[in-house]
Formats: structure tokens, sequence, C-alpha cells
């Protein structure tokens, strides 16, 4: 099965939208970025996440210094990496 990977700019932390892709694609294991300003905030948002899907989600604990900072590991269906601003913009990965 192919590997899909999202990167989303969220300005406000849209947990909607994220769960509305791991229901699109039936994501069964996401990783979630946070960069440090934002890792308070991070346990409440798997806890929302994970009580409307079926996915395991896991925070990445290592440090975040922005968009380009992609951490490099295999094994999760989705990757989100949220921010404090938003890009205008959504980039889709396979097979990274």
């Amino acid at each position: 099965m192919t590997l899909e990977r999202l990167l989303l700019g969220l300005k406000m932390l849209d947990v909607e939208k994220v769960v509305k892709e791991i229901k699109k694609i039936k994501a069964k294991k996401v990783l979630l970025q946070f960069p440090d300003g934002l890792k308070t905030k991070a346990v409440s948002i798997v806890d929302e996440i994970e009580s409307r899907t079926d996915c395991i989600c896991v925070i990445w604990a290592g440090s975040c210094y922005g968009a380009c900072d992609v951490p490099d590991v295999k094994g999760f269906d989705l990757f989100v990496q949220f921010g404090h601003n938003s890009f205008g913009f959504e980039k889709i990965w396979k097979d990274l």
C-alpha cells in the first residue's frame, strides 16, 4: 500500500480538516508534529482526533524549526505538521 503523508499549514489548528483527511484515506497510524509553542496543546488535539477516528496518533517529540523540518520516519499512514501560521498550501507526498 502506498504510504501517504500530508503537510498541512494550519493557522487555527483545524482539527476538523485533519479528521476529514484521516477518514478519507482510512489512516490507522498518524504522526503529528508541533512547534515548541504548540506542544502544550498536543495531547488535547490527539484526544480529539482519536475520539473521532479509528486511528492511533503519535506526537513527534523532537524539535520542529518550521515547515521544512520534516522528520525522516516511516510506518505512518499520515503525517500532519501543525504550525502557528497558514502557508496557504497543502502538499501531499507519496513514498517518501
